[in-house]
């Protein structure tokens, strides 16, 4: 048997596994190594044109419609730039760990569907508040990186599972809703000094995110405006509904059918119209993934 190579099986592990997670984090990456590439053109003197300047204000959603109107490609790329090496770092290791999360409970096009919905809207009012003088006064008069989706996403997996639990290297195991109420206290801070109208967007894209989950457990799946459903004959069948079959396959976890039904079942009618069994199910299953 011919064994695979270090990279064919790099591709195959990371972009084969149907996550839509590595794909927005090699976008990320590639835009960062693109522009300091730009960036050290300049500083050699390869080229007189400040390359990097220019990308940056390109690509970055700017606080005012009218500097809109003239790049409304931003509203799209803000969320992909990046221009520091530790943020770009961190925020990369927050969304793989906790989109990861995210899609034990749910599915990719619920993850996706507020991800980037949290972009769109929170760039919305971003730009709104750009001519309100107060809220536009900040060291940074202009938008990026993925923040505003990490925050939608992370309020709906607090409201979905707060009392999930992780271990820390330095602080042993903790409650992700402590973790949560850290991460948003430190993004606020920063954007109220850095972005006041940039803070105020944060804190729209929280209460996305918690919105979705709320309306998600009440039985409405937004995210569903996305499926395309093939239309279907009517039928009428006469079939006795199977009660599944709680099989482990490690542990006592179930096997991935089960999951895959409990998961339409939130989908369908909401996370409470789950049994107490269903759900700790899912507890177990998260708990699983994250060791």
């Amino acid at each position: 048997m011919k064994k695979e190579s270090g990279i064919k099986m790099f591709f195959r592990t990371t972009y084969q596994t149907g996550s839509p997670i590595p794909y927005i984090l090699s976008i990320q990456v590639l835009l960062f190594v693109l522009i300091h590439i730009a960036d050290l053109l300049v500083e050699l003197n390869v080229i007189k044109f400040p390359l990097y300047d220019w990308l940056v204000g390109q690509l970055s959603l700017p606080n005012t419609f009218a500097a809109f109107i003239r790049q409304p490609w931003s509203l799209i790329t803000y969320p992909f730039l990046y221009v520091g090496l530790f943020n770009i770092v961190f925020d990369c290791l927050w969304l793989y760990w906790i989109g990861n999360s995210f899609l034990n409970f749910l599915n990719k096009r619920q993850f996706l569907f507020v991800f980037f919905s949290s972009f769109l809207l929170s760039g919305v009012v971003y730009l709104a508040l750009g001519n309100i003088d107060f809220l536009a006064k900040g060291s940074m008069p202009f938008l990026f990186s993925n923040a505003m989706g990490l925050a939608s996403v992370v309020a709906g997996l607090l409201l979905l599972a707060p009392n999930m639990e992780i271990r820390l290297f330095l602080f042993g195991t903790v409650k992700f809703r402590t973790i949560a109420i850290i991460f948003f206290t430190l993004q606020l801070l920063f954007y109220i000094f850095a972005n006041r109208s940039g803070a105020v967007a944060y804190g729209f894209a929280i209460a996305w995110g918690f919105l979705f989950m709320q309306q998600l457990k009440n039985g409405n799946d937004w995210s569903t405006i996305f499926s395309i459903k093939p239309k279907q004959k009517l039928k009428i069948v006469h079939q006795t509904p199977k009660t599944p079959s709680y099989r482990s396959y490690k542990a006592d976890l179930p096997n991935q059918e089960v999951i895959d039904d409990i998961l339409d079942k939130i989908s369908q009618s909401g996370y409470e119209s789950l049994s107490s069994r269903e759900k700790e199910i899912l507890f177990k299953v998260s708990r699983e993934e994250q060791e």
